[in-house]
């Protein structure tokens, strides 16, 4: 087994600190992909695209290691959100999803070593917002940390925690499901610690109901 035998097509902070619970040795190689989304494409066809995209983009010609890309996307009664261009469209898109329930999506995609066939996974997960108030919106924008977010927003956020109740996958809504992950790179023949949705759930903070219904290394 090789040291690292994971490349993350992705650079984001809060996807490596998940993979890191896993304990899969990786190193970074982000994916520069248009994200534009495509006339009239479904959500669920827009992230996995995008992923798939990623995925391709890190590899290259070829690789000797399995890749692993990755797209999250917020969406709010069929429209999507992705990052804020501006403060002001950060606090327009809290505004929007204030005291409502949306759903975040993410794609994964897993290209093994050697060209062998792209798999894809796809996570959806009901999130319902709170009833924050203006100032709470105004203090968080200025934070500055909605502005590399899809939908403004991060749920781990302890200052403004936005969410209400979460009644499905939380590391979905973080950018990476752990467990869907897990049965992937299982079924590739890594390795994949028994006790990941126990892990998962200290690291955040959260007592998932969903976990068992998912992870599954058969």
């Amino acid at each position: 087994m090789v040291d690292e035998m994971i490349l993350l097509a992705s650079n984001s902070p809060r996807r490596k600190e998940l993979l890191t619970l896993g304990g899969w040795p990786y190193h970074v190689q982000p994916a520069d992909v248009d994200e534009t989304p495509l006339a009239g494409e479904l959500p669920g066809a827009y992230v996995l695209r995008l992923a798939e995209s990623k995925a391709r983009a890190a590899a290259g010609v070829e690789t000797s290691q399995l890749v692993l890309a990755a797209d999250t996307t917020v969406v709010d009664n069929g429209s999507l959100l992705g990052k804020p261009r501006h403060a002001a469209e950060a606090g327009e898109m809290l505004r929007r999803l204030r005291g409502r329930t949306h759903q975040v999506f993410t794609a994964l995609a897993v290209l093994p070593a050697q060209g062998e066939r792209l798999l894809t996974d796809l996570c959806v997960t009901e999130v319902p917002m709170r009833a924050y108030s203006d100032a709470e919106i105004d203090a968080y924008v200025a934070s500055g940390d909605p502005l590399d977010k899809a939908g403004a927003y991060a749920i781990q956020h302890a200052g403004f925690h936005p969410v209400e109740s979460l009644a499905g996958c939380y590391a979905n809504v973080v950018g990476l499901p752990l467990c869907h992950l897990a049965n992937m790179l299982f079924r590739q023949g890594l390795p994949v610690r028994a006790d990941l949705p126990q892990v998962c759930q200290s690291a955040l903070g959260y007592r998932c109901p969903v976990y068992q219904q998912i992870f599954d290394l058969r």
